[in-house]
């Protein structure tokens, strides 16, 4: 079993960074994202900021344990953009991660060798000027039992120090948990062993 239970991500959206290549500017950004429906707005959002440049290049990454990533050249050569923004996000160690370079073109075309490097530097000066925190990755339960045993429940949560996510109370209690994954199977044993409780991964 996989007991990394950390990961690095952004603590919030970088400066905006600019590198300069032969006349063309490369402006760069990088957020913290959790979903695809913010990786558009931020998209959206930069593309009215700079509507008259030429490319909105990108590359994102989402997940800890299931990974998802993109990469995006918008235009530009095959491979020549997406893939080095995405190289900085894997040598940088971060996820839920998305940085963006957007290039105003100066008249000089650069090949695909100085693209790849023009834009892994403006991946690389964005990530550079963020602020990367660790975050745990946490593993999330249902825990569902009858009123009676709430006390116990609760007891459990306090001990463990347990995050409760949300509660539900109805003719039953539901409560959702969450823990760092490397307590993830502890704690699983422990409400699994009460009697009249019920716990399940979600």
């Amino acid at each position: 079993m996989d007991t990394k239970d950390t990961y690095k991500t952004l603590a919030e959206a970088s400066p905006e960074v600019l590198f300069k290549e032969k006349n063309s500017k490369f402006y760069g950004y990088a957020f913290p994202v959790s979903s695809e429906e913010e990786i558009k707005l931020h998209l959206e959002e930069l593309k009215k900021q700079h509507y008259s440049a030429r490319h909105w290049c990108y590359a994102w990454q989402i997940g800890t344990t299931k990974i998802q990533y993109r990469a995006n050249d918008d235009g530009e050569p095959n491979n020549s953009a997406g893939m080095p923004i995405y190289g900085q996000i894997q040598s940088f160690e971060v996820t839920n991660t998305l940085v963006v370079v957007v290039r105003y073109f100066g008249g000089v075309k650069l090949g695909v060798g100085g693209l790849i490097s023009a834009y892994r530097e403006g991946a690389k000066l964005a990530l550079d000027a963020s602020h990367i925190i660790e975050k745990t990755i946490d593993i999330h339960f249902h825990v569902t039992f009858d009123y009676k045993n709430m006390n116990k429940v609760m007891r459990i949560i306090k001990e463990k120090n347990l995050t409760i996510v949300k509660q539900e109370m109805n003719e039953s209690c539901l409560i959702e948990i969450a823990t760092r994954k490397k307590n993830a199977e502890m704690v699983f044993d422990i409400f699994s062993n009460l009697f009249e409780v019920e716990i399940k991964e979600i």
